[in-house]
């Protein structure tokens, strides 16, 4: 029986399998094509790859239905055989007539369309679809709305076209509602919170957008928190993670971080391991900015790193990689560090390629580079190029990059930028204590035609003062590192208070500088003017009303300047020096000589806590008999000694009460600046100071003049605000040393913006 059930299964298998098998080997003798209505039928043969003669199976069916497939331009496809002939039945899919944005009031059409892939006449597919709704998405939620709704809406026309529609909601901005630490010890919540670029949602930072949710800034975040934590000596710091949870109404974030601090380490001993031969790498100690016994500090580190480079650069061993090797000694709480020089194999620059700059000519990125085609290749000249390109300030993105040249021991390097708006259009407002309410406009191109150059026209209308610039700069004169520029001006000011009378300049020059090395910097200047005495009162001292008229002068001067500050317009640390001089007589009335000298010194005395000393002197004199006139003198008083009014102290017509200047004057700032435990993002200081200076020396005399070469002095302190509208200064300051003539001012208030 059973043998029976085989023999009948088998021949039954045999009934089903010959025909199938037939089948199988049959040719194709016939293609016809249906359903096609914009794409020609020889064409959607050419993409099935198949032709009369070839055989119908079913490896030759499916790669057939997977080529049309993949073009994307069917919404369907049946293959159906017909005796010999194969049936190919299609449906297009349709074609996008027009791409429409609705709902969207925060990022503009033409901003989402360059975002999407989809095109008008393009073929329209889902998963295109899709893909570019996922990418709208990314632009929303880089702008802080985590919130958005997004839904495509196909609206279908004639001859097998549609309209596609974006609906979009775009909610509010999604915020972050706290952030929090878990396992910090050592650094309270607030302070960490400091030293993230991400903030919490607070009312006052409706014009910031630092409090808004983006999952990128959380990452480099993680990156200022580690770089903090190594600064401080705790070099095992770890961030175990980072977690940020959306709130049920989806307009708020909450954001954990947890942290593994571990033991903070001192430095113990510290080694130079060079493998450059015949060279003694002792002489190279003073290039390491950290000591034995100090805190660990990685930034300190990596600035040895570079200080080791470079050293190695200037004493011709270019071919150099310095590495630090950081050795725990977790018992003793030490870290041992040693600096591995080794001598690497020797590449030169072959090529250096420049992209991205639309406008911007090639040779002012290639200036700013330290190397050329020929050179050998250093790191340390590339990072610099780096920073040189960025500080243009033309690009938003500058990327170097490098990779293997033509030889083994060449290398090309790539420069890819990212070009933004370099022209500026200011108006602002403001109130100074010295001038009174102030209007500012500036217009001012930094990249004029590409090249680098610098053109602006700046006017300032105050309550005391009107003020006219037009300067040229340009920044590479004759292909060297010298900038070359001419200026024009036209000043006038309302001196009646201080000295009973009006002034009028008008002139220009021309200026050229240069550096002496990377931190002096030297400045030539030939300057021409028109000095106009003007509407002198007539209760006027007479030595004022003696010099009312018109007066020439042609000057030469120059500045020389040294400065290592770590920051041009808030320094903390470092030192500026400045030597200024000038001679008049090249033509024109005034004849005279003058310098001044000064340096101003920044020291942090603790973390945020930044003292300042600053101190200056100058003279002036006459020659040729010629006398210094008052519009040439010094004045000391307001924002060069505080307590005093400007021009407020040195000689005065005591009969008239007006200030006369002086031909010789000294000051001096001791100022401490420090945080008020208001969060950081407010930027408010407060500052302790003590003014000292005094004015003297005259060409005239007379019995009327008061002129006493005695110390001034004050105490005082202050406020500042670096506010989005602009900088706001407010001192109290009290004369300790005075003379009875001298003009006092308690209260000093500056303020001023651009917008």
């Amino acid at each position: 029986m059973r043998l029976m059930q085989r023999l009948f299964l088998g021949i039954l298998a045999l009934i089903i399998l010959i025909p199938a098998a037939a089948q199988a080997e049959a040719t194709i003798r016939e293609i016809r094509i249906e359903g096609a209505e914009r794409i020609e039928p020889a064409t959607i043969q050419s993409y099935m790859d198949l032709k009369i003669g070839d055989p119908m199976n079913r490896a030759t069916l499916d790669s057939a239905l997977k080529g049309l497939f993949a073009t994307g331009l069917f919404a369907d496809v049946t293959l159906t055989q017909e005796g010999s002939a194969l049936v190919v039945e299609v449906m297009e899919n349709p074609v996008v007539n027009q791409i429409a944005f609705e709902g969207n009031e925060k990022i503009e059409d033409a901003a989402l369309l360059s975002e999407i892939q989809m095109r008008s006449r393009q073929v329209f597919t889902r998963t295109r679809v899709q893909s570019d709704v996922s990418r709208l998405y990314q632009v929303y939620r880089r702008h802080g709305r985590f919130s958005v709704s997004i839904e495509p809406k196909v609206i279908k026309l004639d001859q097998n076209r549609v309209n596609l529609v974006f609906e979009v909601e775009e909610g509010d901005v999604t915020k972050v509602e706290s952030i929090r630490f878990v396992g910090n010890r050592h650094f309270d919540d607030d302070r960490l919170r400091s030293e993230i670029s991400t903030k919490e949602s607070v009312w006052y930072r409706f014009i910031s957008s630092d409090d808004r949710y983006d999952p990128d800034r959380l990452a480099f975040d993680q990156e200022l928190l580690r770089r903090f934590y190594l600064s401080k000596g705790y070099a095992d710091f770890r961030i175990l993670s980072a977690v940020s949870e959306l709130s049920d109404e989806r307009d708020h974030f909450f954001i954990t971080m947890t942290v593994e601090e571990g033991e903070r380490y001192k430095v113990g001993e510290i080694m130079i391991n060079s493998q450059i031969r015949d060279f003694d790498a002792s002489g190279l100690r003073e290039e390491i900015n950290i000591e034995a016994g100090e805190w660990y500090n990685a930034d300190y580190v990596q600035e040895s790193v570079d200080n080791l480079t470079n050293a190695l650069g200037d004493l011709q061993y270019a071919f150099v990689n310095v590495r630090p090797d950081v050795q725990r000694n977790r018992e003793q709480q030490l870290v041992n560090l040693v600096f591995n020089i080794d001598e690497t194999p020797r590449v030169f620059v072959e090529r250096i390629d420049v992209s991205g700059n639309v406008r911007t000519l090639d040779k002012v990125l290639r200036r700013e580079f330290e190397l050329v085609e020929g050179d050998p290749f250093n790191k340390s000249k590339v990072a610099k190029s780096e920073r040189n390109i960025r500080n243009l300030d033309y690009f938003e993105t500058v990327e170097i990059d490098t990779r293997p040249g033509s030889a083994p021991d060449k290398t090309i390097v790539d420069i890819g930028v990212s070009e933004k708006s370099t022209g500026e259009l200011s108006i602002g407002a403001g109130f100074s204590t010295n001038d009174g309410p102030l209007a500012d406009f500036r217009i001012r191109e930094r990249n004029l035609l590409g090249k680098g150059q610098d053109l602006s026209l700046a006017a300032v209308v105050a309550g005391e003062r009107t003020e006219f610039d037009l300067s040229f700069t340009e920044p590479y004169f004759l292909d060297r590192d010298v900038s070359a520029g001419a200026d024009i001006f036209h000043i006038t000011r309302d001196l009646q208070d201080e000295s009973s009378y009006d002034q009028r300049r008008t002139g220009g020059g021309v200026r050229l500088g240069y550096p002496l090395s990377e931190r002096w910097r030297q400045t030539l200047r030939y300057r021409i003017e028109s000095n106009e005495i003007t509407d002198v009162s007539s209760t006027a001292s007479r030595f004022i009303l003696g010099q009312a008229g018109e007066r020439d002068t042609s000057a030469v001067s120059q500045r020389t300047t040294y400065d290592n500050r770590d920051s041009i317009v808030f320094p903390t640390e470092g030192v500026l020096y400045w030597l200024d001089s000038e001679v008049a007589g090249l033509g024109g009335d005034a004849k005279y000589v003058s310098g001044k000298t000064g340096l101003s010194y920044y020291y942090p005395i603790f973390d945020q806590v930044v003292f300042n000393a600053l101190g200056e002197v100058g003279a002036i004199g006459g020659y040729d008999d010629e006398d210094v006139e008052i519009n040439e003198r010094f004045y000391l008083g307001g924002s060069t000694l505080r307590g005093f009014e400007s021009s407020g102290v040195g000689p005065r017509d005591t009969s008239t009460n007006d200030s006369l200047g002086g031909n010789f004057f000294y000051r001096g700032t001791l100022e401490t600046s420090f945080p008020l435990g208001l969060p950081d993002e407010f930027g408010i200081l407060g500052h302790a100071f003590g003014d000292v200076g005094s004015l003297t020396e005259l060409d005239d005399s007379g019995p009327e003049i008061q002129d006493e070469a005695s110390i001034r002095a004050s105490l005082g302190v202050g406020l500042s605000w670096r506010s989005p509208f602009g900088p706001v200064r407010a001192d109290l300051a009290f004369p300790v040393a005075e003379e009875d003539f001298d003009e006092e001012e308690n209260f000093r208030f500056n303020f001023g913006t651009r917008f």
